[in-house]
């Protein structure tokens, strides 16, 4: 069962995909929820899908590497 929000058979399909992936790696049962879990929420959360006002972690880590890669001239 996809994460709470989920209403669209693309997100349900990945949740399964990923949760299916996890446990070939040897992940338990439990763990690949989560993981299945936290990847979908997370791209939901990048393509606008939820409420949130969190935005993706990904520019901060753009910010700091530009600014170390200028620290370093």
């Amino acid at each position: 069962m996809p994460p709470t929000g989920v209403k669209s058979a693309k997100r349900a399909r990945q949740y399964e995909h990923i949760k299916e992936s996890a446990k070939k790696k040897g992940r338990s049962t439990k763990r690949a929820k989560e993981i299945a879990a936290a990847t979908v929420n997370k791209q939901r959360r990048q393509a606008g899908e939820t409420k949130s006002s969190r935005k993706s972690s990904s520019a901060g880590r753009k910010r700091t590497t530009k600014s170390s890669a200028t620290k370093k001239k």
